[in-house]
C-alpha cells in the first residue's frame, strides 16, 4: 500500500506541476512579448528567427476566437454524427465516463463545429447520458447488499471538489492553446486506460476461479441451480463470491434508493455554483467582484467536502458500498482524494470530457464494485457536467438547437446501454466487461482526441497560425 501511494502521490504532483509550469509561462509570455519590438528594432537580422517564432504568441492580448457553428440541416453529416454519438454515450454510460472522448472529435470532424465549441456540445450530450443513466441506476440495487446502487456517501465526497474543479477547467478551456491541452489529454488517458486494463484483468481472472470454485461445490452438492458472479462489497481486488440468483436483481421504487440528506446536500452545493455563475455573468470580465464570485465557489465547495471528509475520518459515517470492510481513513488520504477530485472536474471543464475519466479508475482502485463505480461516478458527473452547460450558454459557447438534438440522442442512448449491458452482466456473470468498457472508451478517446489534436498543431504549424495563451479578459 506504501508503494502504491507513493505512486499515486508521484502521478498526481506530476500533474499539478505541469498546470504550475502553465501558468508560470501564461505570466512570462507577457514580459517576453512586450521585449519583442525592442529586441528587434536593436538587432533585426539576427533576432528575425526569433521574432519570428514568438509572433506566433505576439497576438494574444488582440486576438479574437472565431466560433464555427454550421447551419442546422438534414444530411450526412447529421445521421453519422448521430449513429456515432449514439455509440459513444451507450459506452460512456456504462463505464461512467459519460463519452466526451468520442463526442468531440464527432462533433469537430463530422459535423463541423469549432473545437471550443465541440468542447461545449460535448457537455450537453454527456448532461443528457448521465441524467439517463442516473434514472436508470436509481431504480437498481448493490450488487451484494441492500442498499441503493449509488454511495451518495462516496459522491458527496468528491462532488463539491469536482464542481469546483469543472469551474476552473472552464477558464482553462478559454486560456490554454490546443497543443497543451493535446499533450495533457494523451498522457492523462493513456495511463488511466492503462490502469484500468489492468484492473479489468485482475477481476477476469478472479472471476474466473470463483466460477470454477462455485462448479465444483454444485458438483459436489449434486446442485442444478443457476449461479452468477458477484462481487463482494470490499470490491474486486479480494475475495468474491458466487450467488443463487435472487430478487436483488429486481427493481426498486426510485423514492428507496434515494439518500435524501446527501442528495440535500449535493443540490446545495450545485444551487449555490450557479447561483454564483448567473451572478458573475452579470459582472465585468476579469473585474474585482468577477474574480470575488469566482473565489466564493472554494468555501462551498470545500466546506462541504470538509463534513464529508471528517465524518469519515471520525467514523461517524461509512463508504456503505464497501460493506463490513473497515476503512481506516487517513488524513493524507483525503486530502489526496479531494485533489483529484478537483482534477478531475479540471479535466472536464477544460477537455469538454466528464470527470468519469479520473473517478471511475480511481473509484475502482478504492475497492468499489464496478456497478457501484460507474453508477456514482456518473452520479457526481451529472451536477458538474450540468454546471458546465450553463457556464458554456453563458459564455455563448454552443447553439441550442444543435444541443438540444444531440443531448436527446445521447439520453435515449445511454438508457439503452445499461440496459443492455446490464443484461449481458446477468448472463455472463462478469462485471469485469464494466471495467473493460471504461478502459476502452478511454483509450478510444486517447487516439481520436489526441489524433485530433496533433493534426490540428501540424496545420496550424504549416500556416503559422496563432498558438499561444487565449486573453481571458478579452474573451469574446
Amino acid at each position: 500500500m506504501g508503494g502504491k501511494w507513493r505512486r499515486n502521490m508521484g502521478l498526481i504532483s506530476s500533474i499539478l506541476l505541469i498546470f504550475v509550469m502553465a501558468a508560470a509561462l501564461v505570466s512570462a509570455e507577457r514580459g517576453l512579448i512586450k521585449l519583442i519590438p525592442a529586441v528587434a528594432s536593436e538587432d533585426m537580422e539576427e533576432s528575425s528567427y526569433f521574432t519570428k517564432v514568438l509572433s506566433l504568441l505576439r497576438r494574444v492580448d488582440g486576438s479574437r476566437y472565431q466560433h464555427v457553428w454550421p447551419p442546422m440541416k438534414f444530411g450526412w453529416q447529421i445521421v453519422v454524427g448521430s449513429v456515432i454519438g449514439f455509440f459513444g454515450a451507450a459506452l460512456g454510460s456504462v463505464g461512467g465516463v459519460g463519452g466526451g472522448g468520442i463526442f468531440v472529435p464527432m462533433l469537430a470532424l463530422i459535423i463541423g463545429f469549432d473545437p471550443k465549441s465541440s468542447t461545449a456540445m460535448s457537455k450537453c450530450m454527456i448532461t443528457g447520458a448521465a441524467a439517463s443513466t442516473v434514472y436508470y441506476n436509481l431504480r437498481l440495487r448493490h450488487p451484494t447488499l441492500d442498499i441503493p446502487l449509488i454511495d451518495y456517501d462516496l459522491a458527496l465526497l468528491f462532488q463539491p471538489m469536482l464542481m469546483l474543479g469543472i469551474s476552473i477547467g472552464v477558464i482553462f478551456n478559454v486560456v490554454f492553446p490546443d497543443w497543451m491541452v493535446t499533450v495533457l489529454l494523451i498522457i492523462l488517458f493513456l495511463v488511466t486506460s492503462t490502469k484500468a486494463c489492468i484492473k479489468g484483468v485482475e477481476t477476469w481472472k478472479k472471476e474466473t476461479l470463483m466460477k470454477k470454485d462455485a462448479a465444483k461445490n454444485l458438483e459436489s452438492n449434486s446442485e442444478s441451480e443457476e449461479v452468477e458472479y458477484r462481487p463482494l462489497p470490499n470490491g474486486p481486488g479480494n475475495n468474491a463470491q458466487m450467488e443463487v440468483k435472487s430478487a436483488s436483481e429486481e427493481e426498486f421504487p426510485i423514492f428507496e434508493n434515494v439518500s435524501w440528506k446527501e442528495l440535500g446536500l449535493l443540490l446545495f452545493v450545485w444551487i449555490a455554483f450557479l447561483t454564483l455563475q448567473i451572478t458573475k455573468n452579470h459582472t465585468r470580465t476579469c473585474s474585482v467582484w468577477y474574480w470575488v464570485l469566482n473565489l466564493l465557489q472554494i468555501p462551498v465547495a470545500v466546506g462541504v467536502s470538509l463534513y464529508e471528509a471528517v465524518s469519515l475520518y471520525k467514523g461517524r459515517r461509512v463508504i456503505a458500498s464497501k460493506g463490513e470492510v473497515a476503512t481506516v481513513w487517513k488524513v493524507h488520504q483525503l486530502v489526496i482524494y479531494c485533489l483529484f477530485g478537483v482534477f478531475a472536474g479540471i479535466v472536464g471543464g477544460l477537455l469538454g470530457l466528464g470527470g468519469g475519466f479520473v473517478l471511475g479508475p480511481l473509484f475502482l482502485e478504492l475497492g468499489i464494485p464496478p456497478q457501484v463505480s460507474s453508477a456514482t461516478a456518473t452520479f457526481a458527473m451529472t451536477f458538474s457536467a450540468s454546471m458546465s452547460v450553463v457556464e458554456y450558454y453563458l459564455l455563448r459557447r454552443f447553439p441550442v438547437p444543435y444541443a438540444l438534438y444531440f443531448a436527446g440522442v445521447a439520453t435515449i442512448a445511454a438508457f439503452i446501454g445499461q440496459h443492455v449491458v446490464r443484461k449481458i452482466i446477468l448472463i455472463l456473470g462478469r462485471a469485469s466487461i464494466i471495467i473493460f468498457i471504461l478502459a476502452f472508451t478511454i483509450f478510444i478517446s486517447a487516439i481520436s482526441l489526441g489524433g485530433v489534436g496533433i493534426s490540428r498543431m501540424i496545420q496550424k504549424l504549416r500556416h503559422q497560425e496563432y498558438m499561444g495563451f487565449e486573453n481571458l479578459c478579452f474573451e469574446s
